[in-house]
C-alpha cells in the first residue's frame, strides 16, 4: 500500500471509476453512474476521491456536505485490494477535506 496516490477525481477516470463501481456491485439498476459523476461535478468535486496504485484506480470516495450533515457515496475498494487498509486511507482523506 506504500504507492497508494490519493487525489482528486480526473474527467479521464470515468470508464475505470465505473468499471470499479461495477465490479463492487454499487451499480444498480436505479443509480446511473454517469449521472452520478456529472453531478458530483457541479459541487465539491475535489470531494470526489480516487485511490490510485500501480497506475489503476482500485478505489473511490464522493463526499458530501449539505450545511448539516456530510455522507459518503461510492465508497469502493477493488475486491483484489481489499484489507490492506486502503477503505481506511481514502476515508481519512475525505475527513480531511473541508
Amino acid at each position: 500500500m506504500n504507492d497508494l496516490v490519493i487525489r482528486a477525481y480526473r474527467p479521464q477516470d470515468e470508464a475505470a471509476v465505473i468499471q470499479l463501481w461495477l465490479q463492487c456491485n454499487l451499480v444498480v439498476p436505479q443509480n446511473n453512474p454517469k449521472r452520478d459523476i456529472k453531478r458530483k461535478l457541479k459541487v465539491n468535486p475535489e470531494w470526489f476521491l480516487v485511490g490510485i496504485m500501480g497506475g489503476h484506480i482500485v478505489a473511490t470516495c464522493m463526499a458530501g456536505y449539505e450545511g448539516h450533515r456530510g455522507w459518503i457515496n461510492y465508497l469502493a475498494v477493488s475486491p483484489h485490494h481489499r484489507r490492506q487498509g486502503i477503505g481506511r486511507k481514502i476515508m481519512e482523506e475525505a475527513e480531511r477535506n473541508d
